[in-house]
């Protein structure tokens, strides 16, 4: 039987995508690309804004339009919150636990022909065991973590995703070195609160985590999908210090550059911490890219809020910003605060964020013409290959070579945005 699957939002649902891409795969079914016909159609949803509720949605009912006779699998955080969805079509539902179990639930359909339901509770579960031995691409994800406990006031996620719970140490090893060995050099730590990892065991946590992954053998760069200012303890900043595996970017939420704000949504620093911790990490790494996610028009946010936000945005220099306007959740703490913005408000301070997030990324990809980068290739185009740098510079090189299995040492010539233009590789790498 033939199989696609749609993935909506984050790096996890990506990760656990392939996860279940893996399971049929191993048992059987063959994939097909979404614009093709399927036996079988899963879609794994996102339920982080509005905007990704309504995504899921209309995600659903084409997939059902384009294979009206399909099986068809609904999971992940839009199916865990709504618990049941009621569309004619959807076959199989379930949330965040169970996706290790996928033939088993296309088994029990295909033996049944009855509605499976099994979403369930998530607020006290147990790691699920997953594992992939390979990503069929040079960069490759490594879940070690699901569930966040931190409840910012405009967070769904930890009612989706449930409590914090953590890979065992010796599955993460396992999987990395599979990974290796299927030839990936770059590996992708990724989780809903991936600093947090390890809080529930005794004495193994993740600065213990990264010690032991850099000791790998053939193991190129390690990545940090995002972490938390306040889990950038010394003990990360050490490792981040003695060893160049782990790559120069960071990618740090912010979500506010107002203090009061910060209060209001419950995080945990304020702006003096969140800088003092970025200008640590400077003294380490003078190169560093560090990206960042902010959240503009949180209910009560005023003009002086906003403000305060682009100022210490700039004051810290981030090189991109992922951009949020505030999206009004069921059933957390900010929606229940007063002085909710209008929608035309939150887009004309998302718009200048954007703005400003343009202009940071130029003046950092401006920074490293003349210099000679290393480039992991990830895919190419009729005129040479296109890949990233450790600071996460997306590089397209001229060049006839268009192996995407061997490294690159690439001159910056010129930007052009998004891309950094790169020379032809060179014989010397200079480190920067």
């Amino acid at each position: 039987m033939k199989f696609n699957i749609y993935t909506l939002g984050c790096k996890v649902n990506t990760y656990e995508s392939n996860v279940m891409r893996d399971h049929l795969n191993n048992h059987g079914y063959q994939e097909v690309s979404v614009d093709e016909i399927a036996d079988i159609s899963i879609i794994n949803t996102c339920a982080v804004t509005n905007a990704a509720d309504h995504k899921s949605m209309k995600t659903i009912k084409h997939a059902i339009r384009q294979n009206p006779n399909a099986i068809i699998v609904v999971c992940g955080c839009f199916a865990q919150k709504e618990k049941q969805i009621e569309i004619e079509g959807v076959d199989i539902i379930f949330g965040n636990q169970g996706k290790s179990n996928i033939v088993d639930y296309i088994e029990e359909y295909k033996n049944q022909h009855q509605k499976i339901e099994k979403v369930t509770a998530i607020e006290h579960v147990c790691f699920e065991p997953m594992q992939l031995n390979n990503f069929n691409r040079t960069r490759a994800f490594v879940k070690i973590q699901d569930g966040c406990n931190n409840f910012c006031t405009y967070c769904i996620i930890p009612y989706t995703r449930g409590n914090v719970r953590s890979k065992k140490r010796e599955d993460v090893l396992e999987e990395v070195r599979q990974l290796v060995k299927h030839g990936h050099k770059e590996i992708v730590l990724t989780g809903i609160h991936t600093g947090n990892y390890g809080s529930e065991f005794e004495n193994y946590d993740f600065a213990n985590l990264l010690q032991d992954l850099i000791t790998i053998d053939g193991l190129e760069r390690i990545r940090i999908s995002s972490i938390e200012i306040t889990e950038l303890n010394d003990r990360v900043l050490e490792v981040l210090q003695k060893s160049k595996i782990l790559v120069d970017h960071l990618h740090i939420p912010l979500q506010s550059g107002s203090n009061t704000v910060l209060k209001r949504m419950n995080r945990k620093y304020d702006t003096a911490y969140f800088i003092d911790k970025i200008n640590q990490i400077r003294h380490i790494r003078p190169n560093i890219s560090i990206t960042t996610d902010v959240i503009t028009g949180f209910p009560g946010e005023t003009e002086e809020e906003f403000q305060q936000t682009i100022d210490t945005i700039r004051t810290i220099r981030f090189s991109k910003l992922h951009v949020f306007p505030y999206s009004k959740r069921e059933g957390t703490a900010a929606c229940r605060l007063p002085n909710h913005l209008d929608n035309g408000i939150k887009k004309e301070r998302a718009r200048k964020l954007i703005a400003l997030s343009k202009e940071l990324e130029m003046d950092y990809m401006k920074q490293f013409i003349g210099h000679i980068v290393e480039v992991l290739p990830e895919t190419t185009y009729e005129n040479g290959i296109i890949g990233h740098t450790g600071n996460y510079l997306l590089v397209k090189i001229k060049t006839s070579n268009q192996n995407l299995e061997k490294k690159r040492n690439v001159k910056i010539e010129t930007v052009n945005y998004p891309y950094c233009i790169g020379s032809e590789e060179v014989d010397d790498f200079i480190k920067i």
